[in-house]
């Protein structure tokens, strides 16, 4: 069933005009007056909707029920992504959704390629949550993890949380299998390049705990959907 993210107050028996950027999503599916498509707005259900007005430039949906359904991981995982280039932080953020990460933080770091800042950053950043939108449409999940305001990683390791931080790098590095099973945790990835020597120095000195994957260096876009895959595996959902 076709699944759209509409962030207003929905309840059973009500009938609401849906926004445009859905209306063009039915036409190109192909749907039909009398249809049943799937509502959320990340309240964590979903809303079954049938079509009971459907023109050129309008529809009309009727929710049918309220569905809860959790599909989230029991690990929280913020992810700390170093931004990257181009359509690598685009596919960072629409594969770490996917894998269940339930917030993510982008950070400035000394070989971040891509320097944002003012309005282009916030730019960037209503595209990412764009991005993260449809990647709940597309996986299931009917709750939608926060692409925060871009920061420095400095200003991040001074105002970070008390939560175990893994952060990824071959320096001083343990096993994800040697640390104690957590319920929730950050993880932190750095950009092309990885981090630097002063920017690994400065997160162990936040208390930050080093992790590696293995022997093999991984990309950017690698490393985080990796890390996320093993961590689900040891101690979220996956089976």
């Amino acid at each position: 069933m076709s699944r759209f993210y509409f962030p207003t107050d929905l309840s059973p028996e009500c009938e609401y005009e849906l926004p445009d950027n859905i209306v063009r999503h039915i036409h190109v599916l192909r749907l039909r007056l009398g249809d049943t498509i799937t509502l959320f707005n990340g309240d964590g259900a979903a809303y079954p909707a049938q079509l009971v007005a459907l023109e050129k430039r309008r529809a009309v949906g009727k929710i049918l029920f309220r569905q809860p359904e959790n599909v989230e991981s029991p690990l929280q995982i913020k992810l700390v992504q170093a931004i990257s280039s181009g359509e690598r932080m685009d596919f960072t953020i629409q594969k770490s959704v996917e894998l269940g990460v339930a917030q993510i933080q982008p950070v400035s770091s000394t070989r971040s390629i891509v320097k944002l800042n003012g309005e282009r950053a916030d730019k960037r950043v209503a595209r990412w949550q764009e991005i993260a939108i449809s990647a709940c449409e597309q996986c299931g999940r009917n709750t939608v993890p926060e692409i925060l305001p871009i920061v420095s990683f400095e200003q991040y390791l001074r105002e970070k949380s008390d939560e175990l931080h893994i952060l990824m790098s071959l320096r001083q590095a343990k096993s994800l299998r040697d640390l104690p099973p957590p319920t929730r945790l950050t993880l932190m990835i750095g950009a092309e390049g990885g981090w630097t020597e002063a920017e690994e120095n400065a997160a162990f000195a936040a208390g930050c705990t080093a992790v590696t994957l293995g022997k093999r260096v991984l990309r950017t876009e690698t490393a985080s959907l990796a890390a996320l895959a093993a961590m689900q595996t040891l101690w979220g959902d996956f089976v």
